[in-house]
């Protein structure tokens, strides 16, 4: 006995046009004017795979960012910005603190800088104010900066490699509070 032919697979009767797979691509991967798309760059140069789903998103939101290097991060604290740390505290206790800088958790920084919101710190004074977020390697702040520019904090940004590469440049750093193992 033969099997009884089932309905056919419904189908749209509009054609759907199918989006590229990156903001201002192709559908065949390239960008206007030739550039290859992430997962191409990361091919090319030597990574053999695709770009994973965070590197993807971490690059895409790079590319909102003015991101500052430690000089220009305290250029920016001189010139009344605000730096703000989002490291975790066992971070801050092993490592130190930037002085002056604002410390605020990841998971309360937008409820802290928003200037409309009831939560918002007192140095959030305005969608006008300067601010770099600051992470331990630069990583997590550059998501962290892009969200700020969704509440309306388009001068927000974020240091490039983070707290570690504020140190290592040899920017002040008020010692941590971590005990002493031995």
């Amino acid at each position: 006995m033969g099997r009884v032919p089932g309905p056919a697979p419904w189908r749209p009767a509009v054609r759907v046009r199918r989006r590229a797979p990156y903001p201002g691509t192709r559908r065949g991967g390239r960008r206007r004017g030739g550039a290859a798309a992430p997962a191409e760059r990361h091919q090319q140069r030597g990574g053999g795979g695709k770009l994973s789903a965070i590197d993807t998103l971490l690059e895409q939101a790079r590319t909102r960012l003015h991101r500052v290097d430690p000089g220009q991060a305290a250029a920016v604290q001189r010139a009344g910005g605000l730096l703000v740390d989002i490291r975790y505290a066992a971070l801050r206790a092993r490592d130190g603190t930037i002085p002056g800088a604002l410390i605020v958790e990841r998971n309360e920084l937008e409820w802290r800088l928003d200037p409309t919101g009831d939560h918002r710190a007192p140095e959030a004074t305005g969608h006008g104010l300067h601010i770099v977020v600051i992470c331990n390697e630069g990583y997590a702040s550059s998501l962290a900066a892009v969200s700020l520019h969704q509440l309306g904090l388009h001068r927000a940004t974020d240091l490039t490699g983070g707290f570690q590469a504020w140190r290592a440049a040899g920017r002040p750093v008020s010692p941590g509070t971590a005990p002493a193992t031995g």
